[in-house]
C-alpha cells in the first residue's frame, strides 16, 4: 500500500480544511467537511501523480511525516501498481519483461501506465514469478 501524507489544516477564517502534500508542494486542495477534504485528497494525489507519471517525472518516495494533522493518503490501485511495476523492473528495459511473460513490449508498456493499466489477477500472479515478488492487497 502506497500512501503520502497529507497536512489537513481547519482554516476558521474560510470553514474550510485545507490539504497539502509536502511530497507534492504544487499539490493542494481543500473541503467544506474533514471527510471531503480526505476524498478530494486521494483525488489530487492520484491525479498529479498520473500527469507526472505521463510527463516522465520521477515520484518521490512517500515521506515518513507524521503528527497532528497528518493523513496518509493511499494511491488507487490503477496509480500504485504501475509505479511498483516501474520500480521492480529497475534496470531491466519492458521488452526484456515483456519477452519473460511471453508478450509484446507494447501489451507491457501499458502495465506500466496509470490511465492504460488493467491487469488480470492472472496477469498479476505472472508479475510475481517474474519479479520474484508477491504482491499484497488487503481489504
Amino acid at each position: 500500500m502506497l500512501c503520502y501524507p497529507a497536512k489537513i489544516v481547519h482554516n476558521r477564517k474560510d470553514k474550510a480544511y485545507l490539504v497539502s502534500f509536502p511530497d507534492f508542494p504544487n499539490v493542494n486542495t481543500f473541503g467544506d467537511t474533514l471527510e471531503e477534504a480526505i476524498y478530494y485528497a486521494h483525488e489530487a494525489l492520484s491525479l498529479s501523480v498520473e500527469v507526472d507519471f505521463e510527463r516522465g517525472f520521477d515520484m518521490p518516495k512517500p515521506s515518513k511525516i507524521q503528527g497532528k494533522n497528518i493523513y496518509q493518503i493511499r494511491l488507487p490501485l490503477h496509480v500504485e501498481i504501475p509505479l511498483r511495476l516501474r520500480e521492480l523492473r529497475g534496470n531491466q528495459s519492458q521488452k526484456e519483461v515483456a519477452k519473460k511473460l511471453k508478450i509484446s513490449a507494447q501489451a507491457y508498456q501499458k502495465f506500466e501506465h496509470p490511465t492504460k493499466c488493467n491487469l488480470t489477477l492472472k496477469t498479476l500472479e505472472q508479475l510475481e514469478k517474474v519479479f520474484d515478488c508477491q504482491f499484497n492487497f488487503s481489504v
